[in-house]
């Protein structure tokens, strides 16, 4: 079983910046990290994505604000967002790729953190 604690959000400005960070814990291999966020009376969306190579994606609404890194021997993920804007406001929830087999695995979910951008 693999464990997921988020840490680092809160209360931000507009035109702030904030570091979330994840980390896995458990006895198995972890593949892809990143976060999704969810906003009230909107769908879970993709953040950013990281893969144990480095290969990184990031939604629209991010790119060119959001940077996301990994530790692959900690099994951490972190994502820095620059700039916030109001519409960042969210739950962001940490997910990794839970390697069962070479050919099988999961997506683990953490239990969620709090981003609001407000001045």
């Amino acid at each position: 079983q693999v464990r997921l604690v988020e840490s680092g959000g809160g209360l931000v400005q507009p035109g702030g910046s904030l570091r979330l960070s994840c980390a896995a814990s458990g006895s198995f291999s972890i593949g892809t990290m990143g976060w999704y966020r969810q906003a009230p009376g909107k769908q879970r969306e993709a953040v950013a994505h990281i893969t144990t190579g480095g290969s990184t994606n990031y939604a629209n609404s991010v790119k060119g604000r959001c940077t996301i890194s990994r530790d692959n021997a900690k099994n951490t993920v972190t994502l820095q967002i620059d700039s916030l804007k109001l519409e960042d406001t969210a739950i962001y929830y940490c997910d990794a790729y839970v390697i069962l087999t070479p050919t099988s695995g999961y997506t683990d979910w953490g239990q969620g953190t709090q981003v609001t951008v407000s001045s």
